[in-house]
């Protein structure tokens, strides 16, 4: 598929995108009201969400090109286009496993602006030259100094699993970061960006308070896309889309928004889509999972597993205080703020009496590609058992043969290396999730913990022709009799009665001391 438009996909320089003519969502009010101020700004948002671009976009502003932002909102707004210095800080350079890996970074870019600014490099301490650098800009304009900090956070993030290296990053850039806050006389503006913010142990400590624009609803559409700019600025790529599908423009809107929008940042605030993933659908002509394709964090699918967070509730049951979502300490157990800040999950409604917010995965992109790289972690034979047919897994359920896809579960389940399993990897729990991935990752409709008026069945299954009611059981406990018993006492089937499909009810009984499935009865 071809179009007449170039589309910004990877293009994180402002005056590049202007000049060769690429299209651009406007987000140059936001840039107008932040420079009405001086105060030091933090902007956290997922990666690939377009923080670089309106970096880009603050630099080419304080360096008063003018002429880029013609047609543009701030055109009508700014009447001065006072030229500043700008000390662009791109901490996005390099995949950071040491301390020394940093160190190059900080010399290379520190190196640059000394040459710019003819400052002798004689200072050996990184937070020293910084300040020379800020100083020797502002001495030869007579005006003060716009820092951007691009992604201060990528050799934090990088080392999570590493205490000593990340240590030693965390020192380094807490004393880079923190002259800052000393330089005030010379400062413009300073603007960092980030995925995390690592507050109170960390470098935030040492900074003069950034206001943290994050969760604030006047910037919550700042970077990605809005359903009306969605509409606005791509209507003839949507047009093209469904063309390419096969689908009517509103089918192609609804399986946008199904996809990639569901983002939002702040209680109150507007739901923005991924821009990434949306200029890859509109490039490539189908729905795909672009964002996960540029790569999950291996670390943060370890932290999960190890967490033993129930991956059950995170689509419509994390419920979180104000103060859960906002700072990552390292160390702590709680993986909400880093999976609500790396955009795993994001909020989906807001009580401002308890000042409580919920969360859940933004959108399918998000769920499905989340699942799918956690499913191995779970199950490490999962791509490669000779033991389990995943086509003849989806067959059988699809035809509603429940013996076969019994069958066929309790042999992958027999694959599991039980003996390898740890303690508390052994209960009902852990065969609960490893049933509710499968399920979810085949593209059945898959509902667990369902609430019934007396109780939660533990999944429920839809198919085109059938709606199966599970109830788990460990035989330590109870028995697959036990299982398919509750399932008639709590009246789990009841909410269904009035469906035109098959209810299909049935006790699954786990050995505790074996593994995976020992027994299990249907009844209809």
């Amino acid at each position: 598929m071809s179009y007449k438009r170039k589309l910004p996909i990877g293009i994180q320089n402002f005056e590049k995108l202007r000049t060769d003519n690429y299209v651009y969502v406007d987000k140059t009010q936001y840039v107008y009201d932040l420079a009405q101020t001086s105060a030091p700004y933090f902007l956290g948002r997922p990666r690939r969400f377009g923080k670089s671009l309106f970096l880009s976009t603050l630099r080419a502003y304080f360096e008063g090109k003018k002429h880029l932002f013609e047609g543009l909102a701030i055109a009508e707004l700014e009447k001065e286009w006072t030229v500043h210095p700008v000390i662009n800080i791109d901490m996005n350079r390099a995949p950071y496993k040491s301390l020394q890996t940093l160190e190059r970074v900080l010399n290379h870019i520190l190196s640059g602006y000394e040459k710019c600014w003819n400052v002798a490099s004689g200072e050996s301490e990184y937070s020293l030259r910084f300040e020379n650098v800020i100083k020797a800009a502002y001495e030869e304009t007579k005006q003060k100094v716009v820092v951007l900090i691009d992604e201060y956070d990528k050799p934090l993030l990088g080392t999570m699993d590493d205490f000593n290296v990340h240590e030693d990053i965390r020192v380094t850039l807490r004393g880079f970061y923190g002259i800052l806050k000393s330089m005030d006389k010379y400062l413009r503006l300073v603007f960092l960006t980030g995925v995390t913010k690592f507050s109170k142990i960390s470098i935030f400590s040492d900074l003069n308070q950034p206001n943290d624009i994050s969760m604030n609803k006047l910037f919550s559409g700042i970077c990605g896309i809005t359903q009306p700019e969605l509409e606005k600025y791509f209507a003839p790529e949507l047009d093209g889309l469904a063309e390419e599908t096969g689908k009517t423009r509103e089918e192609t809107l609804a399986e946008m928004k199904r996809n990639y929008d569901g983002y939002r940042f702040a209680g109150k605030g507007e739901d923005v889509y991924n821009p990434f993933s949306v200029l890859n659908a509109f490039y490539s002509g189908t729905f795909g999972k672009y964002w996960f394709e540029t790569g999950t964090p291996n670390i943060l699918v370890r932290k999960v597993k190890s967490s033993g967070i129930n991956i059950l509730k995170l689509e419509n049951e994390m419920k979180v205080s104000a103060d859960g979502i906002k700072d990552y300490r390292p160390g702590e157990t709680s993986l909400t703020p880093l999976l609500y800040q790396s955009g795993y999950l994001t909020i989906k409604s807001y009580n401002p009496q308890l000042d409580i917010y919920m969360l859940g995965y933004p959108n399918e992109e998000v769920k499905y590609g989340f699942m799918d790289h956690l499913l191995p972690a779970y199950l490490p034979k999962w791509k490669t058992s000779d033991d389990f047919s995943v086509a003849a897994f989806i067959e059988e359920v699809l035809v509603g043969n429940v013996d076969k896809f019994m069958t066929i579960l309790r042999a992958y389940y027999a694959s599991i290396p039980y003996d390898l399993l740890k303690k508390e990897d052994k209960d009902e729990r852990y065969y609960q999730m490893i049933f509710y991935l499968l399920f979810k990752l085949i593209g059945q409709f898959v509902e667990t913990e369902v609430k019934s008026a007396t109780g939660r069945a533990d999944a429920v299954v839809k198919t085109e022709n059938a709606i199966y009611v599970f109830e788990f059981k460990m035989d330590e406990n109870a028995t697959a009799e036990d299982a398919l018993a509750q399932i008639d006492d709590k009246g789990y089937p009841i909410p269904y009665s009035a469906d035109h499909r098959r209810v299909v009810k049935i006790g699954v009984e786990f050995g505790v001391k074996d593994g995976g499935v020992k027994r299990w009865l249907i009844s209809d």
